[in-house]
Parts: C-alpha cells; structure tokens; sequence
C-alpha cells in the first residue's frame, strides 16, 4: 500500500521529466518565460512612477536572463533541469528581498550595504509589515518546482528516459552552438540598448547616477545586481593596493599641514567657547547669495534670512564645492571636509569607505546624531551612507506626514515643524544635519505659496526660483519660531548655507534681476557663491565676514566651537568663525581646479573657458597676473590631488595608524551605526 502511494506522486514527476526531455529546448524557455512574469510583478509591485517595464525594459529583462542561463544548455538534461530550478529560487529570492528592502529604504540591496549590516538590520520587526499577501505570487512556482528539485536529485538520475544514441562530438557541439546563440542573444537585447540609451537618454548615467533606482530604470533589477557588483569589483579589487608608499606618505603629510593649521587655531578665544552646545545644520538646497538682501516687485526675496543675519556671523564669499554629486557633495564636503571626486557621487561610488566627518566625530564626544531629509532614503544612497559617516538616526521621507506637498515631496515648513518635534527628543547634545527639498530644480511652486511679484520675470524660470527661494525663507524663519518655542534656540549653534547653484543659464534672466550686466567674474560669482550663516546661542560676533572659504570649512568650524580638536582628523577645512583675523593667504579650491583667496579668481581652462583665466575682484574682473594665479593654481591641484588618493583608496584608516605611529597616541576608527 505505501508502495502505491508514492509511485503516484512520483509517477506524475516522472512524466514531466520525460516531457521536458523530449521537448528539446521546453525547459529554459519555461525558465525564461516564469522569471520574465515574476520580473514583471516585481515592477508592479515596487511602482516607481515614471520607470515602469515598458518593452524596451523587457527586452533588456529577456537578455540579462538569457545572460544568466545560457551556460545550462552545455549540461545534460537532467542537469540543466536542476540548474535552471535552482537560478529560478536563487532569483526569486534575490527580488523578494529587494522587494521588502525598497519599500523601506526606496532603494534595493547593494554590495556595501551588506557589508553595514545595521542598516539591513533596521529593518528589524518591519519586515512583518512589509510583507503583503499579494506578494505570494512571485513564489507561485515553488510548490511545483521544489519537490521536482528533491525529485531530481534524488530519484531523477534512474528515471531519466533512455536517450537515443547520438555521436558525443555531436552533442557537445550542438549544446556549445545553442548557448552560444542564447548568448549572443542575450548580450544584444543587453548591451545593444543599454549603449543605444546612453547615447541618448540616459547619457553619462553610470558615470553619474545618483540614485540605483535611476540604474535599475535601464538595467532591471537583476541587471543592477549585475553591475552592482561589477562596479564594488572595480572599486576596491581592481587596482586594489595601487597606492605606493610615497603617495601614503605625501597625503599624511599634506593632512598633517592642515591638522597644525587647525592646531594652531586652538589658542584662538572662540576655540571651545560653546563647548556642549547642540548644533543644527541646515542645507538648502539652491539657495544662493545673488538673492540674500534683494528685493522684486517692492517685497524682500530672502527676509528672514536678512533678519537673521543682524544676529549672526554671515560669510559674503563662501564658495560651494560640488561637481557631478550636486546636493551630496555638498553634504560630503560639510560633514567630512574632503573634496568630492570629479566623476559622479562619493555617496554612490565610495560609501564602504572611512571617513572622519561630523556624526562620527561628535559621537566620540558624546553626541547624538541625526539626518533629516524628506525624500527617499536610498536617494543619492543615504542609507548606506549615512550610517557609515556615523548617523544614530535617519529620518527620510517614510517618517514624515505629507501633509502639505511642495515641490518633490513636504513642504520646507512641515519638514521643518516635523524635525524639531523629532530633534526635541533627541538626546542632548545633539547634532542635527537637515535637508531641504522644496527648493528643487524646476522651482515649480503652489500659486498659495507665489508670494512675490516678480513682474517681467513672471512665468520664466527666474521668477519660479525667487517664488521658491522666497518660500525656503519664509520656512527658515518657521524654523526659528519653532526651535525657541521648543526651547532649544538659546543652547544651540545654528549653521545654514546653500548647497549648489540653481542650474539656470540664461544670464539675460540674472541682469533683469539684478538691474546690470554682468561679466564673467560676476558670472562665476553667481555660479559658485553660496550664503553662510553662523549664529551662536548667545548672539554674539555677529556681523559680515568677508574672507573666503568654503564647503570644506563647515565641519571645523563647528569642532572648532566645541573645543573639539581635529588636529588627527583627515580633514582639508579650516576653521573660519574665529577671534583671531581671517587667515591671509587662505585658498577656496573648486573641484573644476577654479580658485579664490578673496584676491583673484582663477577659472581653468575648459570650466567654461576657452583658456584660463585670472580675474581681479578688486579691479572688478579685469585679468590680473596670470603667472601669480599660476603658482596659486599649483597648491589647488595639490588639494585636489590629496584628496582624490584619500577618498578613491580609502586611505583614512592609514593615515590614523600613521598618525598613531608619529605620535604615540591611539587613534581610534570612527564609529558608525543606523537606526
């Protein structure tokens, strides 16, 4: 009796097995064909609104499979059946858990994601409520095909249906040819329209993508992992260990001048003077310093800030330093004071690396730390990121309530309103590094919110800008009110700068504004300044500073302040908040090689020149001599140099043990952690 019981499963498992035998070629399109509809689900599910699988994606799906399988083909039967099975678990899995990991994070699971645990391990009791009945689909196969691959392995090898006689050459190289046709298939519907799109629509998008979304949008989710991993692959083992002695030496060096710079500042009377304080920072985004103290249509663009100013330390030539990673090179360069690098995002290329940057240094000092941005978490790989420079907590987009939608997603007010409430149970000290979003690029705002009359440059993308640099104002002054009804306005340092330019081209639409023409200093003045604003909890040393400096300089001099050394830390900045005089000779490096040190500007050649150029500013951009911006130019490229090895080698944890090493001191790596 139990004989015939199992012959009947096992009889039904042995006629499909000779079914997909004889129909040669029936198991991989079946493999095919259930991996393209579990494909298409996970598109669905996931529903990035304008990014859904159109038949330009499918085709690409189709390939990166058909790249996935085509060596099952060189197997025999029974064993390409048991690959095929085992691809199709190992891919369902992988898309199940990216699945659960995006309606999350909005991002999917990268390499060195898996290699930070915490931010995986966040997820903690989530997952429960992540997980939707509907999602049983993509495991709909599995009844079937589990107990077939128990079947096959164990039982499958005596049941095989006896094969015809065929010559062993033959089959070797009819299976050689089929894969090879599946492959070459495969590859075309890939990289055919992979290199058609980045010709076109999609061009420069591996070089800069800010977003693995932005990738998956071409490759598809498997073809992301593909590539995801190629990319950790050329990143830290292709040319692993290509940096010699001598450049490891020459980087310390270079860190070691700068850590003295700042060592030296320490005698200073600001060094420490508000030592314990909370401290916010706030990056806006677009926010420039053409706009601060103007008027349009008889109302000020910015009154809040230039109440704000009155009572604050306010830097008229601070220079942002971003290139390709826009809004997280400015976050990189504030919070970890190195240059970005010149092609696409630290935060995407390089977020495995070590760092020495705010979050982590003040942790060491028994801070509390905190991000706050109201978009999507994996946007510009946050996640991962921030729970690498040593965040406790990330607040993004899924912790706050969309209750009024500006621009991208909350407006500034709410996000802000939203923060504090946040901030306000945070252990003390904190540090706060906040976000904004309503600002963004097409500056297209709500007409509730159309403040300005903003008179011939209505309905052009200028006046759009100064309606949302208006309202970014008016939320930064919802940001004061709300900080003193909390109470946290009298203990804490505040720190407000905008984080790049607001990529509008039309210098027609700049002279209307600003009632002038404008000429090529001017021009650069407006592409690269962005405000400063520093206002300490008593008030005090408020006023117009007007020595250079830049992104690079925010992080020490927040530390500075503190009374936290930073002479052992892999910073570039220097404080510039201080009792002594602005340091002569100081210079701003852009990451285009342009420069300043309040004397010339120094444009290179190619960043929007036909050759370099040397600009007096005194003189009002007549040329200056070009052989003094040369010699400058030399110590500019010694910067960026420096911190090109730093970043892209990871050199942050040598030059501690250097550090260790000269000094006799342990220096200890910076923490890091997720919430």
């Amino acid at each position: 009796m139990l004989q015939t019981k199992l012959n009947g499963p096992r009889r039904i498992l042995r006629l499909l097995l000779a079914a997909l035998t004889r129909l040669k070629g029936a198991d991989i399109l079946l493999f095919l064909a259930v991996m393209m509809v579990k494909l298409y689900l996970f598109d669905r599910f996931i529903h990035v609104q304008y990014m859904e699988m159109n038949g330009t994606d499918a085709l690409v799906a189709l390939g990166t499979l058909a790249l996935i399988a085509f060596w099952t083909l060189w197997l025999p039967a029974r064993g390409r059946l048991i690959a095929l099975i085992v691809l199709d678990l190992a891919m369902t899995l992988v898309v199940y858990a990216d699945l659960i990991y995006y309606r999350y994070f909005q991002d999917f699971i990268s390499i060195p994601v898996l290699f930070q645990a915490g931010q995986v391990e966040s997820l903690g009791g989530s997952i429960s409520t992540l997980m939707i009945a509907k999602d049983l689909v993509l495991l709909a196969d599995w009844p079937l095909i589990v107990p077939f691959l128990v079947y096959l392995i164990w039982l499958g090898k005596r049941d095989m249906p006896v094969p015809k006689r065929r010559s062993a050459p033959l089959v070797a190289a009819a299976r050689i040819g089929m894969s090879a046709v599946l492959f070459a298939a495969g590859y075309t519907l890939v990289f055919g329209t992979i290199h058609d799109a980045r010709s076109t629509w999609a061009k420069g998008l591996f070089e800069q993508s800010y977003w693995n979304v932005s990738l998956y949008n071409l490759t598809g989710v498997l073809g992301f992992h593909g590539y995801d991993a190629y990319r950790f692959a050329r990143q830290n083992w292709f040319g692993a260990g290509s940096v010699t002695a001598a450049e490891r030496s020459e980087a310390f060096e270079y860190v070691k001048q700068r850590g003295e710079e700042r060592r030296r500042l320490e005698q200073d009377g600001l060094f420490g003077a508000y030592k314990g304080s909370n401290v916010i920072v706030v990056q806006a985004e677009a926010f420039q310093n053409f706009v601060v103290g103007r008027s349009i249509g008889g109302r000020e663009v910015t009154p809040n800030f230039n109440k704000l100013m009155k009572e604050s330390a306010y830097f008229s030539q601070f220079y942002h330093q971003t290139a390709q990673g826009r809004t997280s090179d400015a976050d990189f360069a504030a919070n970890c004071s190195l240059q970005p690098v010149t092609n696409g995002s630290v935060f995407i290329m390089y977020a495995q690396h070590s760092y020495d940057c705010s979050p982590s240094v003040l942790k060491d000092h028994g801070y509390s730390a905190a991000a706050y941005h109201a978009y999507d978490g994996g946007f510009w790989n946050r996640n991962a990121m921030y729970a690498n420079m040593g965040y406790d907590s990330f607040y993004s987009k899924k912790n706050f309530v969309v209750d009024e939608r500006v621009g991208w997603s909350v407006g500034d007010k709410s996000f802000f309103k939203q923060s504090v409430e946040l901030m306000a149970k945070e252990e003390r000290p904190f540090y706060s590094f906040l976000i904004t979003l309503s600002s963004h690029h097409p500056y297209t705002m709500p007409d509730s919110e159309k403040a300005l009359d903003t008179g011939e440059l209505e309905g052009t993308i200028m006046g759009d800008y100064l309606q949302a640099m208006h309202y970014a104002d008016a939320a930064l002054g919802v940001l004061v009110e709300e900080l003193k009804a909390k109470g946290l306005w009298d203990n804490t340092i505040v720190v407000f700068y905008g984080d790049h330019d607001n990529s509008i081209k039309e210098w027609e639409l700049f002279e209307t504004f600003l009632g002038r023409k404008l000429n090529r200093l001017d021009q650069q003045m407006i592409l690269k300044q962005v405000p400063l604003l520093v206002h300490l909890p008593d008030g005090a040393h408020a006023g117009v500073y007007s020595g250079v400096g830049g992104q690079l300089d925010i992080a020490p001099t927040i530390m500075h302040l503190l009374g936290i050394s930073t002479t052992d830390k892999v910073m570039l900045g220097t404080p510039l908040l201080t009792e002594q005089p602005a340091q002569e000779g100081k210079i701003v490096a852009l990451r285009n090689g342009a420069y300043t040190d309040g004397h010339v500007y120094f444009n290179p050649s190619g960043a929007g020149e036909s050759g370099n150029s040397c600009l007096d500013i005194a003189a009002l951009g007549s040329a200056a001599d070009m052989n003094t911006c040369q010699a400058l130019s030399e110590q500019v490229n010694d910067e960026l140099y420096v911190s090109d090895l730093i970043v892209v080698n990871d050199l942050v944890p040598a030059l501690r043990k250097l550090y260790a090493q000269e000094t006799g001191k342990t220096v200890a790596a910076a923490p890091t952690g997720h919430d």
